[in-house]
């Protein structure tokens, strides 16, 4: 079996995965996320890798329950992508962690944009960039505050502190590298993409991508610490995004996957590297542990965190929702939403600090439903335009805290015009045990591990709903346009 990671933006959560896919129940720990002045977001790195500590113990004390024949074989981890997050050489932190939420970089992407930096870059890595995004956050550093730089002797990711922590290994992996200096099918970095950004010379804190299946092994005091034998293998990575993605069961070129989160993430399978040809320079594209396969995401700002946002100025708790979804009809009565509630704006299918929610079309008989079931519609809206934006091609899964509404799950269905295959057990752990027991050689394991279509609940495409949202995503779409020439 596989003790698996996912190390959220504030909740760590830890099971066993065995090896013909049965899990052990989930442990959580909850970590502190700091909302300061200026846009920042920032984490205790120490603090993070406690609750991985304090959810692994926990999980390996279940072992014995889920089958005590079947030895621990690896720890696979996964968890939250982008922002940056600084170490030393020992692996210590160089300062509080900067979120993928944090906003301080927004002047840097406002000049990029302007001088045609972010298109540059996007054009040589597909990496469309956002003020959370490792570049930025290195620019807005390396202007104010170059002493953090200095002293620092790794730029990585939430994952990669970790892994070094465990095992002593400075690296990364491929998908988190990805984003914005990686190029992807060649698995090097682009000098010349660091140079557009004026980086170049802090080059040596990226540490180099590893290879597809490594393994690294697990510290002796730490292995103490976890209740784990020395040496055990570690699999680190890939982060959230695409673990969801193969956990949900992505297989075919052209699948789409939907992670309806505190995050919006729509990611397709693809076969080609080469950046995209759009006018946005939106959007990322993932190396992957799998040969001549990448990831195609538009990860969207905003998911299930603006609705919670909404049903608390309600007053109206998570549970209701699926009864008010189904007391307003299609088109919530008039009622029309635009979904940017992040503080950070938007950054899929288009980047804009600027972006801003709206609520519309609104009247003495508007009610609590009309005005929930508009916002739910709008995220659907915002997933289609983000998988047509990507090419979706195939059948679609999603995942995430918001595919448990059977009600929303209808309204997605409807916008998106087919059917979606919802997984709602531990996907992102599922997806990073895949990876584990592929490293481990154990391909029966691989696959009895993965999601796959024939799974699951399947919320359905009504043809009425179809036909009413096909108008209304494409109002939707007119009023984005003239949206964004006001922010």
């Amino acid at each position: 079996m596989i003790v698996g990671v996912d190390v959220g933006t504030s909740v760590t959560k830890a099971q066993l995965i065995a090896r013909d896919g049965r899990t052990s129940p989930a442990h959580e720990a909850r970590s502190t996320l700091y909302t300061l002045p200026g846009n920042r977001v920032e984490q205790d790195m120490d603090e993070v890798i406690g609750t991985v500590v304090t959810v692994v113990r926990a999980a390996v004390a279940d072992a014995a329950q889920l089958d005590p024949n079947e030895p621990i074989e690896a720890l696979a981890l996964t968890g939250q992508g982008d922002g940056l997050w600084l170490r030393d050489a020992d692996g210590r932190p160089v300062g509080r962690a900067l979120s993928w939420m944090d906003g301080r970089a927004a002047p840097v992407l406002d000049k990029w944009a302007a001088d045609g930096t972010a298109r540059q870059v996007y054009r040589r890595t597909g990496a469309g960039m956002f003020p959370g995004a490792a570049g930025p956050l290195l620019a807005h550093l390396a202007e104010h505050e170059p002493e953090r730089l200095a002293a620092a002797d790794v730029a990585g990711y939430c994952v990669d502190a970790i892994a070094q922590r465990f095992t002593g290994e400075r690296t990364v992996d491929a998908s988190d590298a990805s984003v914005p200096f990686l190029d992807v099918a060649r698995r090097t970095y682009d000098d010349e993409a660091l140079q557009l950004c004026g980086l170049g010379r802090w080059r040596g804190l990226l540490a180099e991508p590893a290879p597809p299946g490594a393994l690294f092994g697990l510290l002796p005091k730490v292995a103490a610490e976890l209740g784990l034998p020395v040496g055990l293998p570690v699999s680190a990575g890939p982060f959230d995004i695409p673990a969801c993605g193969f956990g949900s069961g992505l297989e075919q070129v052209g699948e789409g996957n939907l992670i309806i989160g505190t995050t919006l993430a729509c990611q397709v399978l693809s076969d080609d590297p080469a950046p995209g040809a759009g006018d946005e320079a939106a959007g990322m594209i993932l190396a992957t542990p799998y040969e001549d396969r990448y990831l195609r995401v538009m990860p969207a700002m905003i998911g299930t965190a603006g609705l919670d946002w909404l049903l608390g100025m309600l007053g109206v708790r998570i549970e209701e929702l699926d009864a008010l979804l189904a007391q307003s009809p299609y088109g919530a009565a008039g009622v029309t939403a635009l979904p940017f509630l992040s503080t950070s704006g938007e950054r899929a299918p288009f980047v804009d600090a600027r972006a801003r929610g709206r609520l519309d079309g609104l009247s003495p008989l508007t009610g609590r439903a009309d005005l929930v079931r508009a916002l739910c519609e709008a995220v659907a809206y915002s997933a289609r335009h983000c998988l047509e934006t990507l090419g979706v091609a195939g059948a679609i899964t999603a995942c995430g805290g918001g595919a448990r509404s059977g009600e929303w799950g209808r309204i997605f269905a409807g916008v998106l015009g087919r059917d979606v295959h919802v997984r709602e057990d531990a996907v992102g752990i599922r997806g990073a045990a895949r990876v584990a027991w592929r490293a481990l050689g154990a391909d029966s394991a691989d696959s009895a591990v993965g999601g796959s279509l024939e799974g699951g609940r399947v919320a359905r495409a009504d043809d009425a709903a179809v036909a009413f949202y096909e108008d209304g995503y494409h109002r939707y779409l007119d009023t984005l346009e003239r949206a964004r020439q006001t922010w």
